[in-house]
């Protein structure tokens, strides 16, 4: 689980309980809980936001959720020993071996890229390829993004319908001036329940997912690029060097650290 993320998530309500507590003492917090306001909020917003997409691409991005929960596997440095690693294979048994190679391998961009190089297929070809499923993967991953940006676009404006609905009830019953207090409270709750809604959940889960995808689209380039320079035949180190292109600064010390200084090894 990504630990960010969660901090992000708890530490949101424990300011939010801290700040209602502080304020009005801890027998204030019921008075911030209302069913009516929570459902035109919420509710509005996620029904709102079904009405623009497919029912498909609705539940995927709020399935998507799970995602920027969860903490990334592997690193781009493995990445690039495992590459280095192919290229060393293919220099010294041909590419033929990556055939097998590619057999072994869970990640099936890469598995895919491997099989168009063992079968022969043209460099420019095996690019257009791999860059077409990188443009389809960035496609579906901004589709679930745009769910959330578009529930948190929707959040504060429920919140307001739900205070104008708030408002005319308060205003059709002020006969009783005991109850415009209470009503009023009421009314407010829904702009703040939006507000929440879009500042405490969608705009964080949208921007980790935004993240998450340009992490994905980076190590899908880095892995094009890999392919593309065993398929031409160049030295396990060019290759790494221009792997290592891709990493910040931390990272690439962090991975000369790790691989003993660098160098991918390899015949002449």
């Amino acid at each position: 689980m990504d630990i960010a993320t969660l901090i992000g998530i708890v530490g949101g309500i424990i300011i939010m309980g801290l700040g209602i507590a502080t304020a009005g003492g801890l027998s204030s917090i019921p008075s911030y809980i209302d069913v009516p306001s929570f459902v035109i909020t919420f509710g509005g917003a996620f029904v709102a936001c079904l009405g623009a997409h497919s029912l498909d691409e609705y539940i995927g991005g709020l399935t998507a959720i799970g995602l920027a929960i969860k903490q990334p596997t592997g690193s781009t440095g493995e990445m690039i020993t495992q590459i280095v690693g192919l290229s060393n294979t293919a220099r010294k048994e041909g590419l033929l071996a990556l055939e097998e190679a590619a057999n072994n391998l869970d990640d099936q961009f890469m598995k895919k890229g491997l099989l168009l190089i063992a079968d022969g297929t043209e460099p420019e070809l095996v690019k257009s390829i791999l860059e077409a499923e990188i443009d389809a993967i960035d496609g579906r991953h901004k589709g679930k993004i745009a769910v959330w940006e578009d529930i948190a676009a929707q959040g504060p404006s429920w919140g307001m319908i739900g205070t104008q609905i708030g408002l005319v009830n308060m205003l059709n019953n002020m006969e009783d001036a005991s109850s415009i207090g209470p009503s009023m409270a009421v009314a407010l709750l829904t702009t703040l329940y939006g507000a929440v809604l879009a500042n405490w959940l969608c705009f964080p889960v949208s921007s980790t997912l935004k993240a998450r995808n340009n992490d994905e689209l980076m190590s899908k380039s880095i892995v094009v690029e890999g392919l593309l320079s065993i398929q031409a035949g160049e030295n396990p180190r060019v290759t790494e060097e221009k792997l290592k292109a891709f990493l910040s600064p931390k990272e690439r010390s962090d991975f000369e650290a790790s691989s003993g200084g660098g160098g991918g090894g390899g015949g002449e």
